[in-house]
């Protein structure tokens, strides 16, 4: 089996300012930087945010809800432009995408657990792209993980992720001074760092991210936290660069 590479995409990567529309340009980057990861013998599995803020252009919204029945008609809605972005994306370098929408019950039973692995691992196998989302049009669990932060991890532990790469709108963890961190060994000091704030657009702030990593770490998958707004930064991660924060695995076999 090629070495799997989870790739979360937060909505501040994907959205422009106050996440009222989707940065084509972001899009373009990503699916080339991905199509190499392919290139080079990886395979790719995308958990991606943003279909909220596609759904407030979508909608001719002036800013994005607040109510959670508004949240979820943009999600409806603007998860069909999100596939649309990243198909025509990839499409240019010959590379084809799926849609997955899973919630985290999905994850939590059996038999769909299993299912939904099987599906991601023909997908793979033929060469197509799995972009995976919650279903936010009609779950609720996004208000409580944030930004499909923990669905991220369960997506990499369901398919025995060797990396999981968080990719957010900051460079990684900060310290009290603002300076960046460029290793953690230990989750627990890493969350005692974290700052409040987080973006508006954002669900989820770096606490969301680290307890993700933990469930990641503690399954045996080294884990990233990167700026997703800065080209490279995935390539320069996996070979090992200075780039964002890093966090070894915790426990040497891959969970499943």
């Amino acid at each position: 089996m090629k070495p799997r590479i989870v790739v979360k995409l937060g909505t501040g990567v994907l959205s422009r300012p106050a996440g009222k529309s989707l940065d084509t340009v972001q899009f373009a980057r990503i699916a080339t930087e991905c199509a190499t990861l392919r290139k080079e013998g990886h395979d790719c599995i995308l958990v991606s945010s943003a279909a909220i803020a596609a759904g407030v252009r979508v909608m001719g919204l002036a800013s994005r809800p607040e109510d959670l029945h508004g949240k979820q008609a943009c999600a409806a809605a603007g998860q069909p432009e999100l596939m649309r972005l990243y198909a025509a994306s990839f499409r240019k370098h010959g590379v084809n995408v799926a849609q997955l929408l899973l919630t985290h019950g999905d994850i939590d039973s059996l038999s769909r657990r299993q299912n939904a692995r099987n599906t991601i691992d023909r997908l793979l196998a033929n060469g197509i792209v799995p972009v995976i989302n919650e279903n936010d049009s009609v779950a609720v669990e996004e208000l409580r993980f944030g930004d499909n932060d923990r669905l991220s991890a369960e997506v990499a532990r369901l398919v025995g992720a060797t990396r999981l790469l968080i990719l957010t709108s900051v460079d990684g963890l900060q310290d009290a001074e603002g300076h960046r961190i460029s290793s953690v060994s230990r989750i627990g000091d890493a969350i005692r760092l974290v700052r409040p704030d987080k973006g508006a657009e954002s669900v989820g702030g770096m606490q969301t991210k680290l307890e993700a990593i933990r469930m990641a770490c503690e399954a045996g998958i080294s884990s990233h936290i990167l700026d997703g707004r800065k080209p490279g930064q995935i390539k320069q991660a996996l070979g090992g660069g200075d780039v964002g924060t890093a966090f070894p695995a915790t426990r040497g076999v891959r969970g499943k």
